[in-house]
């Protein structure tokens, strides 16, 4: 007996897909009428030839990667203290990891500027090292929600109780059982958080703006502002890479966190341990 088609669940999702592809189109059809009378990617040369591209591109790609480093040194202790030690904590860890989706990024960046402002007990926005150094906070704060979900997810699929016991049998200390046994196991979750991280520092635009960095987000509004055909093709460009971020986030999700093997591993360097 042949199926039949949900034919309203279909026209929904065909209407849904419209909505946000039909725009990409158009957006991309007019990236590319830069030259009068044909199409081209004129805008687009634009755009890379451009030192200020470079140059804020550069920026916040660095500041994405110092967040990714901090997000990850904070985030992967936590997580699995909060599930080995402490784990009636971890609605409340949870909760406060929630606090970046509730709190506009405005209020934390005027509080920023508040607490770490001339006449403060710690004047870092005299300073370009400091006023970097309190983006690269506030990016990690952005991405805590994301960061954390995708790592505790991560050690969820893995027996972190049992591989503690055993690289503490073998002489390891905690931070080097979290270096050498934890990390590997849920690497695929922190390329995951590491993605989302990097799609959400770089295009971030209210603490960049309001600390007046060169970043990214605050030069694709420049742009806006001053050009017709330029931001449409960054705004493609963006998305591209954005779509990227996530494509490559779900391939690193679904590699198996190889936890067998260390397992394995594990139990033969115990058998070798034991007289």
């Amino acid at each position: 007996m042949s199926r039949q088609v949900p034919v309203l669940s279909v026209v929904i999702a065909v209407l849904g897909a419209a909505f946000f592809i039909v725009p990409l189109i158009a957006t991309f059809n007019f990236s590319l009428r830069m030259k009068r009378g044909e199409l081209s990617f004129e805008a687009y040369r634009s755009v890379f030839e451009s030192d200020v591209f470079v140059s804020v591109l550069s920026f916040s790609a660095v500041a994405s990667m110092l967040a990714i480093l901090v997000g990850i040194v904070i985030v992967v202790p936590t997580a699995y203290w909060v599930r080995l030690r402490v784990p009636r904590m971890r609605p409340v860890v949870e909760f406060l990891s929630l606090m970046p989706l509730i709190i506009p990024p405005v209020v934390l960046v005027f509080g920023y500027v508040r607490i770490y402002g001339t006449g403060s007990f710690l004047p870092m926005t005299m300073t370009d090292t400091g006023t970097n150094t309190l983006l690269v906070i506030g990016y990690v704060v952005l991405s805590i929600p994301y960061m954390y979900r995708a790592v505790d997810n991560g050690m969820a699929s893995i027996d972190i109780a049992t591989l503690t016991e055993a690289a503490e049998s073998l002489g390891a200390s905690r931070l080097r059982t979290i270096a050498f046994v934890i990390f590997p196991n849920i690497r695929s979750a922190i390329v995951s958080g590491a993605f989302l991280t990097f799609s959400i520092s770089l295009g971030e635009f209210v603490i960049t703006s309001l600390l007046n960095r060169p970043g990214f987000g605050p030069y694709l509004v420049q742009m806006g502002q001053d050009y017709a055909y330029q931001p449409a093709a960054l705004a493609i460009m963006a998305f591209a890479f954005t779509w990227t971020c996530m494509v490559l986030m779900e391939v690193f999700a679904n590699l198996k966190p190889g936890q067998r093997l260390l397992r394995q591993r594990t139990s033969t360097s115990v058998e070798k341990a034991l007289p």
